[in-house]
């Protein structure tokens, strides 16, 4: 079609599986920092004043419950969790982390006649478009999306925004004509807010927050413009919902404007292919957009579990390369 609508959304860094992604990265991050061979999977649930922490480790490096412990906390006061259902003062932790399987390490090592291989096998995928000046070679609906709810979390950090909280989802919905976005169709955001203000004061504040991040002329109807649709948004987080790692992983590539393999990425050392592959498909395709060889970049990549090098490797371009697509491949 000529003309078209294309929706996407974002989660902000207090949704309860954001939560829950940033607890897991944070268990890798500590690992890699004092091991930089550490093998990590770690998945995180959270509900009320609970986290659960499960997966397979393999270190040399050996924290103390207490070091994992503070570390969790840490992660959710930085996001501002201290409430009376999700608090990091009074969270209870469950650390069920164990040892990577030795069938799984067996395949994965290097040794004296193999290169590492790929901790898993899947299909992962990179993308890239220029469809938006500016967007980072996002494509637009999504971009925007976390364009907004990171503007309102930069605005709750510096004390600008006291009476709203760290929950929050948006939704963008963009026009497009000939392929290009040309303006807002419909937005749609929900954030967690204190009970003492409005819903009607809660979406001006939100307003200005979208108005900034669209670009000129671009904002939808006031009919179309939802804030807080329920009507009421104050216990959220964990408390209102279950978080999960990994449940946010069309959030965390493209939006759906593109394939995802269907491998999460937080949680998991470099060995994961489902992370570091898809980060590598991902550079190599905005650099193909970023190159001015097509207007849109798809690659995708598939890998066996103990083989170093992939299985397969596809390029496509959506009729946009300025090349042949052979010689981008």
């Amino acid at each position: 079609m000529k003309e078209y609508v294309f929706t996407s959304e974002s989660v902000s860094e207090g949704h309860p599986d954001k939560v829950c992604d940033q607890i897991s990265d944070a268990v890798v991050d500590l690992f890699l920092k004092n091991d930089p061979y550490s093998r990590v999977a770690v998945e995180t649930l959270a509900t009320t004043n609970q986290v659960v922490l499960a997966g397979e480790i393999r270190s040399n490096y050996g924290p103390s419950k207490d070091e994992i412990d503070a570390l969790v906390r840490n992660v959710v006061k930085d996001i501002g969790y201290d409430q009376e259902g999700f608090s990091y003062k009074h969270l209870n932790l469950l650390n069920l982390i164990h040892s990577q399987s030795s069938d799984i390490a067996m395949g994965v090592d290097s040794g004296d006649n193999k290169d590492e291989g790929a901790g898993d096998q899947g299909i992962m995928f990179g993308y890239a478009t220029n469809e938006l000046e500016g967007a980072e070679f996002m494509p637009a609906p999504l971009y925007l999306s976390h364009r907004i709810l990171k503007d309102m979390a930069i605005a709750r950090h510096a004390g600008k925004t006291p009476l709203i909280l760290p929950d929050s989802k948006s939704q963008v919905t963009l026009k497009y004509v000939n392929g290009l976005p040309v303006k807002a169709e419909a937005v749609v955001v929900s954030t967690q807010h204190s009970a003492d203000i409005s819903v009607k004061d809660v979406k001006e504040i939100v307003r200005e927050y979208v108005m900034n991040a669209l670009p000129k002329g671009w904002m939808c109807d006031e009919e179309h413009f939802f804030v807080n649709p329920t009507g009421r948004f104050v216990i959220g987080g964990p408390d209102g919902d279950s978080g999960l790692t990994g449940r946010k992983i069309i959030v965390d590539t493209y939006g759906g404007a593109a394939p995802h393999g269907g491998g999460a990425f937080s949680g998991k050392d470099p060995t994961k292919v489902d992370r570091s592959a898809a980060y590598m498909a991902r550079y190599l395709a905005k650099n193909v957009v970023a190159a001015g060889l097509a207007d849109q970049c798809e690659i995708q990549l598939s890998y066996a579990i103990g083989v170093s090098k992939p299985l397969s490797f596809y390029v496509y371009t959506n009729n946009s390369a300025k090349v042949e697509e052979e010689k981008i491949a």
